[in-house]
């Protein structure tokens, strides 16, 4: 995996925090914005999409994937989470599933706007993503 300066981790920090600003949350007035990293350099950001029918919501993370792939990217290195939370968010279920599609050991930062940082990889979030638990 390519190496992340802190110049570069702090563009990417902007980026998602700028991202979240977009979101459209009138309904849990939670705003998330991610900023993910493709493996040639290039970056996507993406904000949550709300919606009354819940479950039509997008998360800011498939938001970002979905925007790199219809860039014609489909390869991701690191991805920043960023949002208004006592505690810095991760990744859902679903959208664990769809990251793991294009890299199994993607690079994930959880950030909050008070700076604290959680580094994970998506491997440990999400084990034997591509067997199932059966496999």
């Amino acid at each position: 995996m390519d190496s992340l300066t802190p110049m570069n981790l702090d563009a990417l920090i902007d980026s998602a925090k700028a991202a979240r600003l977009q979101a459209y949350a009138p309904y849990s007035n939670f705003q998330v914005g991610a900023a993910l990293l493709a493996e040639g350099g290039g970056m996507f950001v993406g904000c949550n999409v709300e919606n009354l029918s819940y479950g039509l919501t997008t998360c800011a993370e498939r938001s970002a994937v979905f925007a790199a792939v219809s860039a014609g990217c489909r390869r991701f290195t690191k991805l920043v989470i960023v949002s208004d939370s006592k505690q810095p968010v991760s990744p859902c279920g679903a959208c664990r599933q769809v990251l793991a599609e294009f890299n199994e050991e993607l690079e994930i930062i959880s950030v909050n706007l008070q700076g604290e940082t959680i580094p994970a990889n998506l491997s440990e979030l999400l084990p034997r993503a591509k067997t199932g638990i059966l496999g």
